[in-house]
Formats: C-alpha cells, structure tokens, sequence
C-alpha cells in the first residue's frame, strides 16, 4: 500500500498531463461491471498536478472547523466593509467550485466535464436579493442559462431558486395557508394589495421560466430551501408538474431527506401524480440547512424537522431511491448525492433491475470541486452524470462558497474522503511520472 504521504515524492522537474478519454485508452467500465470509487487516475484525469495539489490544499482548509470560522467571519468584514477579495479568492476557492463569473465564463468547465462524459448544470449562484428590480435581474440571468442549454447536449438540466424570485417572507406567509399537495389554483390567499400584486410577478417569474424550459425540452431543477418557504416551493413545482409533465419530466422538485416528513411527501406525491394523469420529476438530496433548521425550531418553540441522526437521514434517502426506481413510469430521478454508499446502492438496483444506464430517467449529480471519485468513475461505467456549475460575480458567491465550506466541515469523513483519494493520486503520479 502506498503511504498517504507520498505526495512529496512528486519529481519537481516532471509534470502529469491529464489525457481526454478516448475510445482507445480511458475506456469506460464494461455495463456488467459497478463502478470503483476508489480509481483515482480516473476520477482527477480531468486535472493537472497543479490543480490537484490546489484541491489537496483546499479539503484541507475546509476539513479544519476553526479555520472555517475565522474565514467566515473575515469575509463578512470584508463585504461590509466593501473591501475587494476577489484577488484573494478567484484563484483558490472560486476557481474550484465555481465555473466562472458569466455563462460564457464557464465554457472551459462545461467543456472538460463534456470531455470526460459528464454533464453540466449551470446555476446561477448570486443569493441574497431584497428587491424587485434585483428578483428581475436575477430570473433574466436564469433566463439566459436555460437559453444556453437549447441545441447543447452537454447540458443535462437548468436549476433555480425560488428565494432568488421572491420576498422569503411573501413565500412564508403564503406557504402557512397552504396544505400538502393542494392545489395552487385553488387556495384563497389572504393578501393585502401590494403583496398580491408582489405574488402575482412572483408566479410570472416562476412560471416564465418553466415554460421557456419546457418549450426548448430541457428539464429544469426547483432547488429546495428552508422548511418554512418549502410549501409555497412544493405548490409552485406541483403546479408547473401538472402543466408541462404530461408526456414526460421537464420540472423537478427538490426532496431533502434530513427531514423526518420528506419520505412520506414523496410517496404521496408520486400517488397524486398517478391519480391526476402527471409525471413526477425528483432531485433527492440530504439537505443544506440542518444549524438553520434545528436554531429556529428552538428558538420558535416547535418540533424540529430534521432526522434525530445522520443514520436516519441515509436511511429515508436510501428508502427514497427505491422508491423512485420502483415507480419509474410515473417518476424521474436525479440522485443529488456525494454518499459512495447511495451511488453504489442505486447503481446495484438499476443493473439488478435491468434498466439500461442510460435510461435517461435516472441521473446522478454532484457539484463542481467535490466529489470527483463519484462523478468521474459513474460517468466511465456508463451512467448518466452531471455536475452543478456555479457562476457569477465573485462578490455575489461568497454566500454560495461560504455554505460550501461549511457543509464540508459539518460531513468530516466526507472531506477525510476526498484528501485521502486526492493523497491517493499524488502518491499514483509521484510513482509514475510523464515527461513533460
């Protein structure tokens, strides 16, 4: 066994050039065979030794709680105090978790994840907006991204927030007088003037977009957020499901299984679809605001949402795949994972069930800059993978990068994971040096 180590090893006078696939070397795992997270020289062809070793430098700073913290609260003295960090940022964490600060910025990342068989979703990551003028900017700029995926099969979906359409407030006060899986249409809000004008551009943003996305035939991603906004979010996406997933998925809902209901929504939301004549698009994922959640159940005197445990939570994601792969006539599936285990487990099913891996009802997803042993490794067995993409201006994302950051300090075996393989690679290369 190589020691984790042997990074230092790396001969400073060669460098390791990181070859495209080919039909003739880098061939893709035959279909009978799973997946091996742990090839590494396949899951970092795409990166050359220097950015490897960035990656290495960075799952190190992130994987430490203290640093994250002091970074954290750095960084918001500097926003407030509006002094510059882009300097300081696009050529660290920026360049390895975003794909760069336009569409057309992100051209040369859409392009090495294509070159690898892996697909792009582009998302556009600026957060925090309080205005009308900024909720519009905001949806032309998603505008644009799904425009950019017509005509390119190296994207495999668009994404957006609701948040990034609407006051978060207009969204909880709304959601409150909604029940599960009600009928959007038929609710009687009770709004004041100015916010049933503000709901109604709120539905025109939203509604604009699905529909832009259904007419070029690209399916589109309803991110989820916080269980206090979520139902209006549930509404919205079971609205636009039933209007435009006749025939087939174009709008995806966001299932976040750290939460205890999230399983219980799923199937019947999948029962209503079967009743009511629609398909169901889902993106699974375990969640973001676990602190967030929990803080404000304490602090406003209620039940948390959130599973008591992390086994809990791997056990309804778990649950929530079968699930889907059990209800595929009525149900598409995106795995929006970085568990090896969930991968692996959806990857047996689909093999033992013989549905073919490019059954384009089944996707796997991971963001930019993680979890590259999954992405990389699906991709050459033949699955269909894709990477979320972030960009924007670099001032705009430092929410977005701060949140990664965290939950990468809050999933520590996850980033002991990631420098081990990276560790793993530098040690493979070290041994086996390309001239340059």
């Amino acid at each position: 066994m190589v020691s984790k180590d042997a990074s230092v090893y790396l001969h400073p006078r060669t460098v390791f050039r990181p070859k495209k696939m080919s039909s003739t070397d880098c061939k893709p795992t035959p279909s009978g065979n799973l997946p091996d997270f742990e090839n590494t020289e396949q899951a970092f062809a795409h990166l050359n030794s220097g950015q490897l070793n960035k990656a290495l430098v960075l799952f190190s700073t992130v994987g430490n709680p203290t640093l994250v913290k002091f970074g954290k609260v750095m960084m918001n003295v500097a926003l407030a105090l509006r002094i510059p960090v882009g300097w300081a940022i696009r050529p660290t964490v920026y360049s390895h978790f975003c794909g760069g600060e336009t569409i057309a910025g992100c051209e040369s990342t859409i392009s090495t994840l294509a070159d690898n068989q892996v697909s792009t979703i582009l998302d556009y990551s600026a957060e925090g907006k309080d205005s009308e003028f900024e909720w519009d900017r905001t949806q032309a700029e998603i505008m644009r991204a799904i425009q950019a995926t017509e005509g390119d099969d190296r994207h495999a979906f668009s994404v957006f927030k609701v948040s990034g359409l609407a006051s978060t407030a207009l969204l909880e006060k709304i959601g409150l007088r909604l029940k599960p899986l009600e009928n959007l249409e038929s609710v009687g809000l009770t709004l004041n003037h100015d916010e049933q004008s503000a709901w109604e551009r709120v539905q025109e943003r939203f509604y604009s977009l699905c529909a832009k996305s259904a007419a070029i035939g690209k399916p589109v991603f309803i991110d989820a957020e916080e269980s206090w906004i979520q139902p209006t979010i549930d509404a919205l996406a079971e609205s636009a499901m039933r209007k435009w997933n006749v025939e087939e998925a174009i709008v995806y809902n966001t299932v976040q299984l750290y939460r205890t209901d999230r399983l219980g929504y799923l199937k019947s939301l999948t029962k209503s679809a079967g009743e009511k004549g629609f398909k169901i698009g889902v993106k699974l994922v375990r969640g973001a605001y676990m602190e967030k959640e929990r803080e404000r159940a304490i602090t406003h005197g209620y039940t948390s949402p959130i599973q008591p445990n992390k086994t809990a939570t791997d056990n309804d994601f778990n649950a929530a795949l079968e699930w889907c792969i059990s209800n595929l006539d009525h149900v598409s599936l995106c795995a929006g994972s970085h568990n090896e285990e969930s991968n692996a487990i959806l990857c047996q099913r689909m093999d033992e069930i013989g549905i073919d891996r490019g059954d384009d009802r089944i996707w796997f997803a991971q963001l930019l800059g993680m979890s590259d042993p999954i992405s990389f490794n699906l991709a050459r067995s033949n699955y269909r993978v894709a990477k979320y993409v972030p960009y924007g201006p670099i001032k705009e994302t430092i929410p977005y990068l701060i949140r990664r950051a965290e939950e990468n300090t809050s999933v520590s075996g996850q980033t002991s994971r990631e420098l081990e393989l990276i560790r793993r690679e530098n040690a493979r290369r070290a041994l086996q040096p390309e001239l340059e």
